[in-house]
């Protein structure tokens, strides 16, 4: 036991914390992108995608072609929110109804309303019409027996309650509205399998939304007419006795009435319409009157106020002549003496033109002054007859109140009979108004059908197909427990990756592909044989054993094919194969084991005669014979006193040991070994159970220093290397490592 000491101590200083290096497992990779890993989850799977979509592919083929074509026609019409009317009537409706925003949803609605297919089917009898049967697939014998009909000598194809709610249920599933964006234009599309019923029946839609549409204004009329025909008899029969009643008061009170022209409409606030004789000559006489008293004023005012006189054009021209004049007197006064000749006739210049103003002004002053007594005369002449004419309009004021109150009951009754008979005009204008909705195009027999598109149901089984084999890849994928994608080795197990294995074919000899070194298989035992160079600060770890979760994940080969690649850089290594309930390694080697290990262990002490060389630098010691308890021998101090033996012989001392799980061997092993690989195989045990295996070994301080995958499949898997590239590059560098 003191020998195990000085191993036990490199084994911590080198791997603390039970053999590992202090690194983030997860950052023994760089970290792939999750797009990369859908790309080849799709890689691994193509096959099962690639099934899928072909069978989707295959299913829309088969049931393409066993299809009955359809065929759809098409009818365009056009629905203006305003209604298209030769007068500028209104209906009875509002105009702004139309306008509101449901307006076109309305629209859509009746087209697809099942009062109009009642009137399509009623109006190309479809119910009896064999052509529409056959042209949906519709056996009427069927119909006929489900209601009862089916009876001797009845037609099974009569018109009936059943049939036509049948038909009328298929019209509704076949008839399609689609408006075009940004128009008043609507495509009213039929499909059936019979290329002339459809377009018949496209048009007969078109054609019966517009009838309906009209019946509908004219339905909306009628009640309104009615009302007003009614209203405007009795409105008639009062309008009569009023102006009866109106023409006999004025004929028994002498009253002469004259039309003011006004056209003043009914309301509290409108002029009779008709006056006296006396009243209109007074309202003259006044109005002449305050004619002649404004002509007065006027002409007083302009006797009294000299600024009227200074305003006179021709006072003022003579004024700016003298003031001219006067001005060059002044200048030249400056210079002469006002007996100076010309001096003295500016002189006589200014005085005339003082003379002439001065006439001006006494002409003007008689003028104004006659212009006011002939306005004063006019004045008193007019108030005189104005005041002779009122006393006899004050006499017909009492009767022109009685008057007009029966002229008032007139005017109401008149204007209430016309409002009425003009609305009445109107609504039956609107009514025989254009319609708002126009055939644009009608619906021709369509030459080719509109289903089944080929190329459109291939496209749809893709992405059918494509959804299918996502939601199998899914499925599949979530199901995998066991390790696939060797970078994820780390974050799972808590490990370091070392390298993993290429899988092999089941003819290939797996010690012939270990022995070339060109091989992937070889090159990828060679990296990990660089990986565990870098483990220690020594290089490879001097003994070290491979186990793992269960029997043939490969462990044997890892441990055969690690001695081999170390043996082949001129290291002396031996490997013991301790699996002495299932040895495998002597079968790889081609020899026996008929003494090993098994033979030490029970107390033979001669080493020598249980190693068996296999070449220059590789001895192997095999399991030797079966014995009942492998653990109580491993239990002991003579293995460890083995592998300290071995130690000091040799370079490198690899122990190929049993599974963890079920077993106690691997972790006794690992308590004597510098270091421990564990080998997982490929998408073969559950990463739980590899977990629980290396939970085993941790328990036991097995100073575990990373995992090897085996099996690996390129084609399936999300992990793979260049192994041609990755042989000449480490062919040329790794040896230095060794």
């Amino acid at each position: 036991m003191n020998k195990l000491a000085p191993s036990t101590e490199l084994a911590a200083h080198a791997y603390p914390a039970g053999g590992l290096k202090q690194t983030d497992p997860t950052s023994a990779g760089t970290v792939t992108p999750i797009l990369l890993e859908y790309l080849e989850i799709a890689r691994r799977r193509k096959w099962v995608i690639a099934g899928v979509m072909l069978a989707f592919l295959m299913i829309a083929l088969v049931v393409t072609l066993l299809m009955r074509p359809v065929y759809s026609a098409t009818t365009q019409i056009e629905v203006s929110r305003d209604q298209k009317s030769a007068t500028n009537m209104q209906g009875v409706e509002a105009e702004a109804a139309s306008r509101d925003l449901e307006f076109y949803q309305t629209q859509y609605s009746l087209l697809e309303a099942r009062s109009l297919a009642e009137r399509v089917m009623r109006n190309m009898r479809l119910a009896s019409n064999e052509n529409f049967w056959d042209a949906h697939s519709i056996d009427p014998e069927s119909i006929a027996e489900a209601s009862g009909e089916a009876t001797p000598g009845v037609d099974l194809r009569r018109t009936s309650a059943v049939r036509e709610k049948v038909v009328i249920e298929t019209l509704l599933e076949n008839v399609s509205i689609e408006p075009i964006r940004g128009s008043s234009l609507i495509n009213i599309t039929y499909s059936s399998y019979d290329p002339e019923l459809s377009a018949q029946i496209a048009n007969t839609w078109a054609r019966e939304f517009v009838e309906q549409s009209i019946a509908r204004k004219f339905s909306s009329t009628a009640e309104a007419r009615d009302f007003l025909e009614g209203r405007l008899e009795e409105l008639r029969q009062r309008l009569e006795a009023s102006e009866r009643a109106l023409v006999d008061y004025a004929t028994t009170r002498n009253i002469v009435t004259l039309d003011s022209g006004g056209g003043g409409s009914g309301g509290a606030s409108a002029q009779i319409r008709e006056r006296t004789l006396a009243a209109d000559s007074l309202e003259a006489l006044n109005t002449e009157l305050a004619s002649a008293t404004a002509a007065r004023i006027e002409a007083q005012s302009r006797a009294e106020m000299t600024g009227t006189v200074q305003s006179n054009e021709t006072l003022a021209r003579l004024r700016e002549q003298r003031a001219r004049s006067a001005s060059e007197l002044a200048n030249l006064l400056v210079q002469f003496e006002p007996e100076y000749p010309t001096a003295a006739a500016l002189q006589g210049q200014v005085n005339e033109l003082d003379r002439a103003i001065a006439r001006e002004v006494r002409r003007i002053a008689d003028e104004q002054s006659q212009s006011y007594k002939a306005a004063a005369s006019r004045e008193a002449q007019l108030r005189a007859r104005v005041n002779a004419l009122s006393g006899e309009v004050l006499d017909q004021r009492s009767d022109a109140i009685q008057y007009n109150i029966i002229q008032r009951e007139a005017d109401t009754n008149r204007q209430l009979y016309d409002s009425l008979l003009q609305r009445y005009k109107e609504i039956g204008v609107a009514g025989v108004s254009a319609n708002n909705i126009t055939l644009i195009d009608e619906a021709q027999p369509p030459q080719e059908p509109s289903s089944p598109n080929l190329l459109l149901n291939l496209l749809l089984s893709l992405l059918g197909g494509a959804l299918v084999s996502v939601a199998i890849v899914f499925l599949l994928e979530q199901s995998r427990e066991g390790l696939n994608d060797p970078t994820k080795v780390g974050a799972l197990l808590g490990l370091p990756l070392l390298g993993s294995v290429p899988k092999a074919t089941d003819e290939e000899d797996l010690v012939a592909l270990l022995n070339d070194p060109k091989t992937e298989f070889s090159e990828a035992y060679f990296s990990i044989r660089s990986a565990l160079a870098f483990t220690t600060s020594h290089g490879v770890p001097k003994s070290m054993m491979t186990t793992s979760t269960q029997p043939a994940e490969g462990k044997s080969l890892s441990a055969l094919a690690l001695a081999t690649v170390l043996a082949r850089v001129n290291r002396r290594v031996i490997l013991i194969d301790c699996d002495l309930r299932n040895p495998s390694a002597h079968a790889l080697l081609r020899t026996d084991r008929d003494v090993g290990v098994s033979n030490f262990l029970a107390g033979e002490e001669d080493i020598s005669a249980l190693i068996k060389p296999i070449n220059e630098n590789l001895d192997f010691m095999p399991a030797g014979p079966s014995v009942p308890s492998a653990a109580e021998l491993f239990s002991t101090d003579r293995f460890e006193k083995l592998v300290r033996k071995l130690e000091q012989e040799y370079d490198h001392v690899i122990v190929d040991s049993a599974p963890v799980i079920g077993l106690a061997d691997a972790p006794l092993i690992g308590r004597v070994v510098q270091a421990v690989v564990f080998v997982v195989e490929a998408g073969g045990v559950s990463v739980r159970g590899i977990n629980a295996a290396l939970d085993r070994l941790r328990s036991a301080n097995a100073p575990l220093i990373g995992v090897i995958v085996t099996k690996l499949d390129k084609d399936t898997s999300a992990y793979g290397y260049g192994y041609d590239y990755s042989y000449k590059y480490h062919s040329e560098n790794d040896a230095k490592h060794a």
